[in-house]
């Protein structure tokens, strides 16, 4: 009789995860451990190892199952985490083991170091004095991993790669990444500490990779409702854009700021954040610019205030219209036009549903932007339909307004986002009050998208 199958444990390590990753999609293809070996260049033996998380897939076979699998690219978005993750035990026990054994009866304190003692680091001030306090605010949020003894433009990109695979992976699946935010943050607090030690043509290329990558994952912390951890990171970005000098992503960070402090209830802060992020607009791109508009429309719509809230919304659509420039930044190309329609149309809605604009035009604009954000956005394609579903539940047809609010379920099913899943939470209490037909249904809906 056969054992029965080991259990995995995905939320044990990342290794674990990608594992049991791996297991999913060669089941759901319908492959065996040996059929997937066989076709990627690994004995049956591995594959198993791999899946229990005992050994690590590589990058190279992790790139092969995507493509056998068509997963999308999922694992190997993921595969550089779980390697990281993987480095820094390796170091913590090569650490472990160069310590002596404790006397006898002494406890930690009585255990001594070898006698090679590595030399004491002098690093300089990475950023202005006022933000060290910031930076040591990092000490809580996650463990250091190190860089080489001299910092090169292959760490500049490797900060840069951690930062675009966390928000790959934030806009696919939300803000359930928290195992190789660790990883993540792991980087982003040894390429801060370590600016300092960077020469002078290295070091802005640093300190921005830096911010980049601080912002996504206070993006993130936002998303996941860690209001006060995501405002320390969004912190740090700001004070490393500006040490950086680079305006693109100071206004990009000033934009997170402006929509997180509308979310929590502060439309005046929110604009305060987004006046600051327009000061140089010679300096800042069309489509940043364009974004902190949106930003500018929702808080004066929060306020009560249609006429510069229709200005903002009408700045923006010039904004993106007008020609971009050769020299913009890869990363800000997340604000295409479902991006813009469903910012635009956002604001919009809040004037509608206070009966200050008709509803049509809210409407036009979130039905583009859910028709136009692919798989890769599915965390913006879902609340951009929730959004669209309390317009219509409030202004329009409530059986309609159900119809829309199932398909945002379906598209939230499949993501970890404590805002989308309030987004349809709003939903749910107004069609509550409202006695909408259907309500129970669609309550017991969410409450298992968002108990799950």
């Amino acid at each position: 009789m056969p054992y029965p199958r080991r259990p995995l444990q995905p939320t044990r390590s990342a290794t674990d995860w990608l594992g049991a990753e791996i297991r999913h999609w060669r089941e759901a293809r319908g492959l065996s451990a040996a059929d997937l070996g066989r076709n990627v260049g690994l004995s049956t033996d591995a594959v198993e190892k791999i899946e229990k998380g005992d050994r690590l897939c590589s990058a190279e076979h992790a790139g092969l199952m995507d493509k056998l699998l068509n997963t999308g690219g999922v694992l190997s978005r993921f595969q550089p985490f779980a390697k990281a993750e993987g480095d820094r035990r390796r170091r913590q026990a090569d650490n472990q083991s160069s310590r002596v054994a404790p006397a006898a009866g002494g406890g930690i304190l009585a255990m001594s170091r070898s006698v090679k003692e590595p030399p004491p680091v002098h690093r300089r001030t990475p950023v202005a004095p006022g933000t060290l306090g910031l930076v040591a605010g990092l000490a809580s949020l996650g463990e250091e991993q190190g860089f080489g003894a001299r910092i090169s433009a292959a760490d500049v990109r490797r900060v840069d790669e951690t930062a675009t695979h966390l928000r790959e992976w934030g806009n696919l699946y939300g803000s359930s990444g928290a195992i190789f935010q660790t990883s993540a943050l792991d980087v982003l607090q040894q390429s801060v500490e370590r600016a300092g030690d960077c020469s002078a043509r290295i070091r802005p290329q640093l300190l921005a990779a830096a911010g980049r990558l601080a912002l996504t994952l206070g993006s993130n912390r936002f998303d996941g409702f860690h209001h006060e951890q995501a405002k320390t990171l969004f912190a740090l970005a700001t004070a490393c854009s500006e040490e950086a000098d680079d305006w693109t992503l100071r206004a990009s960070v000033l934009n997170w700021r402006a929509r997180q402090a509308i979310w929590l209830g502060r439309p005046d802060q929110g604009l305060t954040f987004a006046e600051m992020g327009l000061v140089r607009p010679d300096r800042i791109p069309p489509r940043a610019q364009a974004a902190l508009q949106n930003c500018r429309a929702r808080a004066y719509a929060l306020l009560g205030q249609a006429k510069p809230a229709l200005a903002a919304v009408d700045a923006s659509d010039r904004l993106f219209e007008s020609a971009w420039g050769q020299d913009e930044p890869a990363w800000l190309a997340y604000y295409d036009a479902p991006q813009h329609h469903g910012d635009t149309g956002h604001a919009l809605r809040d004037l509608a549903i206070a009966g200050m604009l008709p509803p049509d035009r809210a409407a036009d604009r979130l039905r583009t932007a859910v028709a136009g954000h692919a798989d890769a956005y599915r965390r913006s394609r879902a609340m951009s339909i929730s959004r669209l579903a309390t317009l219509l539940l409030v202004t329009g047809d409530p059986q309609e307004a159900m119809t829309v609010a199932h398909q945002a379920l379906d598209d939230v099913g499949q993501v970890r986002s404590r805002r989308a899943a309030a987004d349809l939470s709003e939903f749910a209490d107004l069609a509550a009050q409202r006695r909408a037909p259907g309500t129970a249904v669609i309550r017991e809906r969410i409450a298992a998208a968002v108990g799950r």
